[in-house]
């Protein structure tokens, strides 16, 4: 999985009126759980832009000087109004300790159900895993090739022995639906059919 690399500094005060103030001045008060004690620390908002507003999922090295940590992005707060980010919360990972991320799903290949003239529905486009960090993937491909018109791909076809779908068995992934033109043209026929039969 691909990695960001956040720079940052150690927060010495982590008081309201410190919050405040860091904000003011274009910085993102953030903590990080899962070592020892929590690391609290601040970096520039701007950083974050490549992390936080895209569709990929990504390990953090935070860059603190003298510490740096590996981590994932575990919960951000944003502001209901101007939508900037208010603080985020980071955990360290551990070589020999499972997390738990959503990673996002590729779809690949022609559904024989969408050549036909069916429409495909992406019904989830995150999942949710559960991986030692080695074994974090960058996305989980969907292959839809066998997908004929009206089936559905369910989380169970995409098990892999490197990682554990946090969902249930009947969760659908992607699904091939009937379109209206396809239908209309099913009903037409049907009707010129019965048409014939008289």
């Amino acid at each position: 999985m691909k990695s960001i690399l956040i720079k940052g500094s150690k927060r010495e005060s982590v008081g309201k009126s410190a919050t405040k103030a860091l904000r003011n001045a274009g910085m993102v008060p953030c903590v990080l759980y899962g070592g020892g004690e929590p690391v609290h620390f601040s970096a520039e908002e701007k950083v974050f832009k490549n992390l936080v507003y895209t569709p990929n999922a990504h390990t953090v090295e935070v860059d603190l000087g003298k510490e740096k940590y590996s981590a994932i992005l575990q919960d951000i707060q944003f502001h209901p109004v101007s939508d900037r980010i208010l603080h985020i919360d980071f955990y360290e990972l551990s070589d020999n300790k499972e997390v738990t991320i959503e990673i996002p799903v590729k779809v690949v290949g022609s559904s024989k159900g969408v050549l036909a003239g069916g429409v495909l529905r992406l019904n989830q486009h995150k999942l949710k895993v559960k991986a030692l960090p080695k074994n974090l993937p960058d996305f989980i491909e969907a292959n839809i090739t066998d997908l004929e018109m009206g089936n559905k791909l369910y989380v169970t076809k995409l098990v892999s022995d490197k990682y554990t779908l946090m969902h249930p068995d009947n969760t659908v992934v992607a699904q091939v639906r009937v379109s209206r033109a396809a239908m209309k043209a099913a009903q037409e026929a049907a009707k010129a059919d019965k048409g014939k039969k008289k």
